[in-house]
């Protein structure tokens, strides 16, 4: 007997893991989960939790009182309360445009044993959803996400304080559950049965986690059954047990009437979605009519359900519950030799957030702000202008237009603890007027692009410790009435002749000329020394040679990575600095990048090689020996690895703004990249792969050159990752060097495909359908256009001197149009069917900054915006090229 237990609880087990595989886009949140129990599968459901550490900044963690816990399961169990502040908020990674079912748990299960009954609200960004009373609340809301990220909000409205315990989203189809506006508070979800009074029916049984309870009126109802089971395909696919039973009245001559008040108010709006399928097999002369009405009005009807069919019948227009208390009369029709005959039931209420969530840029880059100065205000959660109670300290804004996104104009972080550099994020903030900075640690230069920055009346960067120069565009817009304060910063040169007091306090001006003597001297004997210990080296490099080869420092006789200890790191310390792997921030065909901290401090991102990787250990190897030897600012450096058995990583330097694709495609927020950004990130890309070029001995070439794999730090510099693929160029007079072919799609060399010849000029290739990318902000394939790839299809557009066409229209023609044209020839050069015709990385480098001269110049001749190219368009994209994609 204990035998066959044992197997059933394995079975059960198994088939949970097996079905928990499939909850692609679920969130389950177990709140107050200490992370080293994160993450687990709950046993009911086979669903994944984890903790919610990351989620939020605030709260504390408890669990419920034992005497409750004998009531409850996982992730019951645990809470968060918030005994701080007046709003905390949980911050959620979304798709944008998704329709989601969100739910809530709150059990308050008397956990800080003060037997207080719970009473606060619950807010979605800046609106109020519901309020929370009453020992065990369960709250769900059918709600389409307007951006990338979803605040839940906990808000604190009198003694109660603040808890929740499970927070949970799921994606539904686009077409489900539609409404004429708003979103859809649930009311009651119930399966008429009556022969399991405790079951309730969800995940994974109904695949969107829709909770359906029992219920069933004993002394009305008849309960009605198939033996042959109902199709549920066609009906948002209701699990097949919600829809084997269904309810008629006792008395065939009855109606079927259900009534329900959930706390409506009295004017609200509900909207009922009712599931039919006949369950009985029906003889010839029998048939089963009947209408529904909601409080008087006639909603359906006539209406027959279909044999062993389910059917989904929803109003088109909410109707109104008078005094709150909602009544639906099924009734059969004179024609009908049959009773009525319901199912299923959801009803829901029409809930309005008729507050617009703050201009979504400002957001991002107030979120940046913060992330880059580590600022942990309380009061820095949720929406950052609304509601207006809870505008975030140093913040105000301008919301008075409720047709408007609400804009941040005023931003004041003086005596914030801020250090380092200020910013570029600040550039962001494009409606700002006044930014206060001062009485900080700040250092390094005032950067000119706050000159750029249209809208600003006053900046305050006095009390800091900042150094240079005060840009002259600045000093000009100052002499112009911006208000501009940048006293107390003792190395900071104000004027055009800087001057430093000597010892004796009198003021001194700098002696330049004497000073750029002395260092030209300086630098000619470094010169002289510089020459001497190369040809002294060159020596002993020959001598060496002379003795033969010696062995490679990289490997052991195992051919496992032999590197400096403090490069390398246990799979232990791996686990510590990701706490876990708590954060996700990227997948990718080596496997998930987790976000993490070396030393409690400096951000890291981690790869780890996933078991079922294309990539192996080959190219981990590949990549940490080519990134241990090359440093160059535009390669993503590496702070270390792992490489312990079959546990394989890699930690990398964090690079805040993920990666070029994302900004290109609007995945990472609404913010357009101008065309002097743009171009500035190419030549910083284009230098990266310079110096894989012409400064590693021996060359390398990168083989993977595309959007994804250029990654852009918190000042939205790029520089060039994922070396997995890269190989070592042939030295002593080789021009090429025959490997498999390897890359993406799109990407990848012609020539290159057809040869195995591979040469630094395929990655200029590639580099040049980026750059066309960049110019258009279109896909390199796609099979809707007269010409699919990109290449081929700027190639069309230019013999009919159509630039504006080809340039990127979010940009709304704010460039240099010969900047552009240069740009574009420059790719289409590189993109010469002939690699010898193709330029050299150092020329593109040449050829960009000439572009960002002529951008920056604005104003100077342009080329005519008509004028044809004279590039040799003739480029060949055969459809055969298709290498297997990374």
């Amino acid at each position: 007997m204990d035998r066959h237990y044992v197997f059933i609880v394995t079975f059960m087990l198994i088939l949970h893991l097996v079905q928990a595989q499939d909850q692609t886009g679920f969130i389950n949140v177990d709140c107050g989960l200490p992370p080293h129990e994160s993450p687990y599968n709950a046993f009911s459901t086979g669903l994944t939790y984890t903790s919610d550490t990351s989620l939020v900044n605030s709260g504390e963690t408890s669990r419920i009182a034992k005497e409750f816990e004998q009531n409850y399961t996982k992730p019951i169990m645990t809470l968060r309360y918030f005994p701080n502040g007046g709003r905390n908020c949980y911050s959620l990674d979304v798709t944008r445009d998704t329709k989601y079912l969100i739910k809530a748990r709150f059990v308050y299960g008397n956990y800080d044993d003060l037997k207080i009954d719970p009473d606060f609200d619950l807010h979605l960004g800046p609106n109020m959803w519901t309020t929370v009373s009453g020992n065990d609340t369960r709250v769900e809301l059918i709600h389409v996400a307007k951006s990338d990220s979803l605040q839940v909000c906990l808000v604190k409205t009198g003694e109660s304080i603040p808890f929740i315990n499970v927070l949970e989203l799921r994606p539904l189809p686009k077409t489900s559950y539609d409404t004429e506006s708003g979103s859809l508070k649930h009311l009651i979800r119930w399966y008429l049965s009556n022969s399991d009074p405790g079951r309730t029916i969800r995940y994974p049984d109904d695949i969107y986690d829709r909770e359906w309870y029992p219920y069933f009126l004993e002394n009305s109802w008849a309960q009605v059954t198939s033996v042959l089971g109902v199709d549920v395909t066609s009906s948002d696919e209701l699990p097949e047990d919600v829809m084997a039973t269904g309810a008629t009245p006792l008395n065939d001559k009855e109606q079927l009437s259900i009534t329900w008040n959930v706390g409506l108010p009295p004017t609200a709006k509900v909207y009922p979605y009712m599931y039919f399928g006949e369950l009985q097999n029906l003889r010839d002369n029998d048939t089963r009519e009947f209408t529904v009405s909601l409080n008087g009005h006639d909603v359906v009807g006539p209406y027959s359900p279909v044999q062993g069919k389910t059917n989904l019948v929803a109003i088109r227009e909410p109707v109104e519950c008078d005094g709150g208390e909602c009544l639906m009369k099924i009734v059969k029709t004179s024609t009908s030799t049959l009773p009525p005959l319901l199912n299923a039931i959801e009803a829901f209420s029409v809930i309005d957030f008729p507050q617009m969530e703050t201009y979504e840029e400002d957001v991002a880059a107030i979120k940046n702000i913060q992330d880059t100065y580590g600022l942990s205000r309380n009061s820095w959660q949720g929406d950052p202008c609304v509601p207006k109670q809870f505008l975030w300290d140093g913040l105000k804004c301008n919301s008075s237009d409720i047709s408007r996104p609400p804009i941040i104009t005023e931003l004041d972080l003086s005596s914030s603890g801020l250090t380092g550099n200020i910013t570029q994020a600040f550039q962001r903030l494009i409606h700002l007027k006044i930014l206060v900075l001062e009485n900080n640690n700040l250092t390094g230069e005032i950067p000119e692009f706050l000159a750029d920055m249209k809208s600003l009346n006053a900046i305050v960067l006095s009390g800091n410790n900042l150094t240079g120069s005060v840009p002259p565009s600045l000093l000009l817009l100052q002499k112009k009435g911006l208000m501009l304060h940048f006293d107390n910063n003792p190395h900071l040169c104000t004027t055009g002749s800087c001057v430093h007091e000597g010892e004796d306090g009198h003021k001194k001006k700098n002696i330049i000329v004497p000073v750029v003597a002395a260092s030209i001297a300086l630098i000619f004997v470094l010169i002289c020394a510089f020459v001497i210990m190369f040809l002294v080296l060159r020596k002993k490099k020959r001598a060496s040679k002379a003795e033969g080869p010696r062995p490679s420092s990289m490997q052991e006789s195992d051919g496992r990575l032999s590197q400096p200890k403090n490069r390398r790191f246990t799979y232990s310390e791996v686990m510590t600095m990701t706490n876990n792997f708590q954060r996700i921030v990227g997948k990718g065909g080596f496997g998930i990048v987790y976000h993490g901290f070396v030393n409690g401090t400096e951000q890291v991102a981690v790869k780890i090689l996933s078991h079922s990787s294309s990539q192996g250990y080959k190219q981990f190897k590949a990549e940490v020996e080519l990134l241990l030897r090359v440093h160059h600012k535009n390669l993503v450096g590496l702070v270390g690895y792992c490489d312990e058995g079959d546990n394989l990583a890699l930690i990398y330097e964090y690079m805040a703004n993920g990666d070029l694709k994302e900004h290109l495609s609007g995945r990472r927020n609404r913010f357009v990249l101008n065309w002097g950004t743009r171009l500035k990130i190419v030549i910083e890309s284009a230098q990266g792969l310079e110096y894989l070029h012409n400064g590693c001995k021996p060359p390398m070439i990168h083989r993977d050159v595309k959007p994804t794999n250029i990654l852009l730090n918190e000042h939205f510099e790029a520089k060039i990752a994922d070396f997995g693929l890269s190989r070592s160029f042939p030295m002593e007079g080789e021009t090429h060097v025959s490997t498999v072919v390897a890359g993406t799609p799109g990407y990848l060399d012609p020539e290159y495909y057809r040869t195995n010849w591979l040469t630094e000029k395929s990655d200029v290739y590639s580099f040049g359908v980026v750059l066309l990318e960049m110019i258009t902000n279109r896909p390199v394939i796609d099979q809707s256009r007269e010409k699919p790839h990109i290449g081929e299809w700027v190639g069309l557009m230019l013999t009919k001197g159509d630039i504006i066409s080809i340039m990127d229209p979010s940009i709304n023609g704010d460039y240099d149009s010969g900047s552009v044209w240069k740009a574009v020839e420059l790719a289409m050069s590189c993109l010469n069917p002939s690699s010898m015709r193709r330029p050299t990385m150092s020329q593109v480098v040449i050829g960009l900054n000439e572009c960002l001269a002529s951008e920056n110049s604005r104003g100077g001749a342009s080329r005519d915006m008509d004028s044809t190219s004279s590039i040799d368009v003739s480029l060949t994209f055969g459809t055969d090229v298709i290498p297997t994609s990374r």
